[in-house]
Order: structure tokens, then sequence, then C-alpha cells
């Protein structure tokens, strides 16, 4: 098993694996903002209950993911958070 093999195991463990993984991303119609608040609301919820929260929301700042709910952060959220890591 390589490093990487290794290091993105936590993923089959993740609470947002299945149907509701919808959630977790962006649809590719527009979105409203009340729509896109209920959406990250509901995939908030998914991973406050995750057992990997971390390493999911490690994995995402470290490859900068710039779409969806990762950790239990949004796109912004993860850069603000960075920013404050770096500064």
């Amino acid at each position: 098993m390589s490093v990487q093999q290794a290091d993105e195991l936590w993923q089959l463990k993740a609470a947002c694996r299945g149907p509701q993984s919808s959630v977790f991303f962006p649809p590719s119609h527009f979105e409203r903002k009340d729509e896109k608040e209920l959406r990250e609301t509901r995939a908030k919820a998914i991973c406050a209950t995750c057992a990997v929260r971390k390493p999911c929301l490690e994995y995402a700042l470290r490859i900068r993911e710039p779409h969806g709910i990762w950790g239990g952060l949004n796109e912004l959220e993860r850069k603000a958070l960075l920013s404050r890591r770096a500064g």
C-alpha cells in the first residue's frame, strides 16, 4: 500500500458516503443563497457526526480543495482557516 493510499483510508469511514453526498457540493444549476445555506447546514450536520472529520478537513486544506463542504467547513471557511494558520 502506498503512502497516499494509507493517507486516504479515512475516506472509507466518512459519514458523507452514500446517497446524501450530493449536499456536500453545489448543484450544476443555479442555487439561491437560501438554498445554498440550507444545503450547507445539512452537510455540516452530517460532518458533525463523522468519526473522520479531522482527517477530512486536513486533506481538504492540504490539497487546497476549492469546492464543497469538507471536515465541516465550506470553501470560504477553509480559506480563512488557512489564512489564520499562515498569519
